[in-house]
């Protein structure tokens, strides 16, 4: 009987405010806290003589999503053919134990050359997978330098999505026994499809989260990274390439100041040249009347 009230409550509590009237949105928040409630309800069948005690209590396994991470030396050259071999790996366990996330590989300075390779592996086979992963790198003529293991656990985050995903479909459930029911004004049916609408948005993502976080933990993030040493300048032909990869810049830079400097100086001079020309041919004229003036006084 107690499991029958559960789950007719707030179906009852919605068709009676509907078919009252009233204000809708309150009796939406009222259906909604009954569903709530009604989902959160834990049956405690009462002690007596019939009662069966249960034979087992569910333990709920911790789901944590991990983390693996790897670093290799290798030498410069073998770098891309042990990315590739590693790559077949896991290509070669199938999709549903591994999948290539990632793979990135760069040429080298001198003698310095790096890369990386992201995986999604399935949890249970991605410590194994780890080892195989070394032993390739060891037949390469390679060497582990670093590993670690992170883990973060979802476990509340996931129970906490997987009760408000049940409780939203039964109040999507509900709301759609109102519509069908077609009780009450056209104000309030409109008011309940809105409700409908905006509850299955939030199951959508509710559901989106839960795959997200259910694949985390299934398939473990396995993160690998290749160097081949110590990124060194190139010895003897460094300067001597750095020298002439730079005469370019340098080049262009005189050409800019150059430019830079006729650009300031060139109308400066045609203006200096201007005034000294109107100069020379003003003074002879003064010259001139200087003199004949000097006869006279």
């Amino acid at each position: 009987m107690r499991r029958v009230l559960k789950y007719l409550m707030p179906a009852m509590l919605v068709l009676t405010g509907c078919s009252q009237g009233g204000d809708y949105e309150a009796k939406y928040e009222a259906a909604e806290e009954a569903v709530a409630v009604a989902d959160t309800a834990v049956e405690v069948p009462p002690p007596g003589e019939g009662s069966v005690a249960p034979a087992s209590i569910p333990v709920s396994v911790p789901k944590i999503a991990y983390v693996y991470e790897f670093g290799y030396r290798v030498p410069a050259a073998t770098i891309p053919d042990l990315q590739r071999k590693h790559a077949d790996l896991c290509e070669k366990q199938g999709p549903q134990v591994c999948r290539i996330l990632d793979m990135r590989q760069s040429g080298g300075e001198g003698d310095y050359a790096s890369g990386s390779l992201a995986l999604a592996v399935a949890a249970p086979r991605a410590r194994a997978f780890g080892g195989d992963l070394a032993k390739l790198a060891g037949e390469a003529g390679g060497e582990e330098i670093s590993s670690a293991i992170s883990g973060e656990d979802l476990s509340k985050q996931i129970v906490d999505t997987e009760a408000r995903l049940r409780a939203r479909t039964v109040l999507r459930d509900r709301l759609m026994e109102v519509l069908a029911s077609r009780k009450g004004t056209v104000a309030e049916l409109v008011e309940a499809e809105r409700g409908v609408a905006q509850v299955n948005e939030e199951i959508d993502q509710a559901r989106s989260w839960l795959a997200e976080m259910q694949g985390r933990v299934d398939y473990s993030r396995v993160n690998i990274s290749y160097e081949s040493g110590i990124r060194s300048g190139g010895g003897f032909m460094a300067p001597i390439r750095g020298a002439f990869g730079s005469i370019g810049t340098i080049l262009g830079t005189v050409i800019a100041t150059i430019i830079v400097l006729l650009t300031i100086f060139i109308p400066l001079g045609l203006v200096g040249w201007g005034g000294w020309k109107l100069f020379r041919r003003i003074r002879p004229k003064r010259q001139s009347y200087e003199n004949l003036e000097e006869p006279g006084s």
